[in-house]
């Protein structure tokens, strides 16, 4: 799915990334539990979370997730918004729920990774 349509379905901003089109993510996975992202074994995942700090983006680099979406109206800091772009992470904010988040990206052909 292009993050495009992701920023669309999700009313979500960009805070931090570049070449968002050219960052097209084939799976989802939502947690707040950074131990259960650190096993994920996949590529182009788009990882939803209500987390914001910046252990989570240490976390999506060492995981290489590529896009994380901010869901419940957190706000990332600006060590946050440097770090992702020092990085390469592409970084979202959504004021909509995970669940919420979740379900329209399913219902709109974004599996999860399981």
């Amino acid at each position: 799915m292009k993050l495009s349509e992701i920023i669309s379905l999700t009313n979500a901003r960009l805070v931090a990334g570049k070449n968002v089109e050219s960052n097209d993510v084939t799976k989802a996975f939502s947690s707040d539990l950074m131990s259960d992202v650190l096993t994920l074994d996949e590529e182009h995942i788009l990882l939803i979370t209500g987390l914001a700090n910046v252990q989570l983006i240490r976390t999506a680099e060492m995981a290489d997730i590529e896009v994380v979406l901010l869901s419940r109206n957190k706000r990332a800091s600006q060590e946050m918004i440097d770090l992702a772009n020092e990085v390469g992470l592409v970084l979202l904010e959504t004021p909509y729920s995970i669940f919420r988040a979740s379900g329209i990206l399913y219902s709109n052909g974004l599996p999860p990774v399981y």
